[in-house]
């Protein structure tokens, strides 16, 4: 038998693009003790990370093309290499570490996870909000065409860090990121590879943004069928920086859009909050996910001497819902006021982790967490922890945990904790887990009101407590209404 040759000069295969993570590999596999080059990249993710987390990784580089990532301004260029070397020494969560010993995460990575592509605009339906400062986000990207903010105020700025204004604006919103927001977990570095884009919300010295609040409206565009095993993923990322004496409310509200409301989806997002001397920060977070989709948020904020930030969360979306919470006072006579209200349903795991660390005299602090668990595969976790160290000396600082259990074999795991250095301070925890008390419902059937009707009226004001301090009435009365009706279907 013979063979035929050919003169024709075979094309080599093209050349493989070297994301940040693919050139940390890279280099580690050159160091590792092997001849065998075509296995050096698979024994460096053996040895530095799990693999199934550098594949996501890969992904979500992979997701953003060449030629964006190198228009990408300086701020996200940063904020990816740093995500992509933390990623090296990180590993997929199980229940066998202590933060996640509650928190169930098979469903994710059984998924097919995708990041979620650009949105296309304009969207249908398009986008309402009562208030007339809107900030729009989609799939991660700010959106300018749905966004309303022509009327804030002179020097206040919104909208995506690649539109950032030269000059003292983007000096300080540089600096505020060169200062850092301390360490977040696997997560925080998977929003850090995977944002397309970053939303930048700046109020200069002095300025109050206060009785009209800036409405961050959080979407999510695309989803996968219930049932199939596509996951798409989208990585928004919200910077707000308050300076010296400023002032302002913000609505942050999650939701899915365009049929996405109850098809299942990944929500991993990131809001880093950094106040000045004396500023305040009024922060409304509303989560509204679909039932089918993961929601997954850190929210850092870091506040200077005698600043104010006040948190109100409702959160009753998503299949798994997830709020890493971490606030650091930064100087003395600040004050922090944090409040949630978690509704769990069927097959729903609503948690909230927090850590709150004073380090600074008289500082004042409060937290209260309530949750309502209305089915009997519904799932309530809350971890607060308040750190009071050395030099905190005078601090003021109370937590408390209230849950009701309304089926049977609903299932509640709470840990309030305080660590308490300092030796001058008033500090306070508390925690509570029960059904509605007999004794409150004869006092209704009594005056001649059915039973039906006193439990709802009981199991609503149990978190109104919460809803009433949305400063906000519009967004108020909306929260409202949608808790009276998800409740009443219980």
């Amino acid at each position: 038998m013979s063979y035929c040759s050919s003169s024709v000069p075979i094309a080599p295969p093209p050349p493989t693009t070297l994301t940040p993570l693919r050139r940390r590999c890279r280099a580690a596999a050159l160091t590792l003790p092997t001849t065998a080059r075509a296995h050096r990249t698979a024994a460096a993710r053996a040895a530095l990370s799990d693999p199934f987390v550098l594949e996501i990784a890969e992904k979500f580089e992979d997701s953003l093309s060449s030629s964006d990532a190198a228009a990408s301004p300086l701020p996200l260029q940063k904020l990816r290499d740093s995500a992509s070397q933390s990623l090296l020494s990180k590993r997929w969560p199980s229940t066998k570490d202590e933060p996640f010993r509650f928190t169930n995460l098979s469903f994710l990575r059984s998924s097919l996870l995708l990041p979620a592509p650009s949105p296309t605009f304009p969207l249908d339906p398009a986008l309402d909000s009562p208030s007339p400062h809107v900030l729009a986000i989609v799939d991660g990207h700010v959106a300018p065409s749905l966004s309303r903010l022509s009327a804030l105020p002179s020097g206040v700025f919104a909208g995506s860090v690649s539109a950032l204004p030269p000059g003292p604006t983007v000096d300080r919103v540089l600096t505020a990121l060169a200062q850092g927001f301390g360490d977040g977990d696997l997560f925080w570095d998977l929003n850090g590879v995977g944002a397309p884009d970053m939303a930048v919300i700046f109020v200069p010295a002095g300025v109050r943004v206060v009785d009209e609040p800036v409405h961050v409206q959080i979407c999510y565009s695309e989803g996968g069928e219930v049932g199939s095993e596509r996951l798409p993923v989208s990585s928004p990322r919200v910077l707000v920086v308050v300076e010296k004496g400023a002032e302002v409310s913000f609505v942050e509200e999650h939701m899915g859009i365009g049929g996405s409301e109850e098809r299942c989806y990944w929500a991993n997002s990131v809001m880093e909050i950094l106040i000045g001397e004396g500023g305040k920060v009024v922060h409304s977070y509303v989560q509204r996910q679909s039932v089918n989709a993961a929601h997954i948020k850190w929210t850092f904020a870091r506040q200077e001497t005698s600043s104010v930030y006040e948190l109100i969360e409702v959160s009753n979306g998503g299949r798994l819902s997830r709020h890493n919470l971490h606030i650091q006072q930064l100087g003395p006579d600040t004050v922090t006021e944090l409040s949630a209200f978690h509704v769990c349903q069927n097959n729903q795991t609503q948690d909230l982790h927090s850590t709150l660390i004073l380090d600074h005299p008289r500082g004042y602090s409060r937290q209260l967490h309530k949750c309502i668990v209305s089915h009997s595969s519904g799932h309530a976790v809350f971890d607060g922890n308040i750190r009071v160290n050395r030099f905190a000396q005078q601090t003021d600082a109370g937590q408390l945990t209230r849950t009701l259990l309304l089926a049977p074999r609903a299932t509640a795991n709470v840990k309030p904790n305080l660590q308490i250095i300092a030796d001058d301070v008033k500090c306070s925890h508390g925690a509570a887990i029960s059904d509605l008390e007999e004794d409150q419902l004869f006092y209704f059937q009594a005056r001649g009101i059915d039973l039906k009707t006193a439990r709802e009226a009981l199991v609503f004001s149990f978190g109104s407590e919460v809803i009433s301090r949305i400063p906000f009435e519009p967004i108020r009365k909306s929260v409202t209404s949608q808790l009276k009706h998800l409740l009443a279907t219980q």
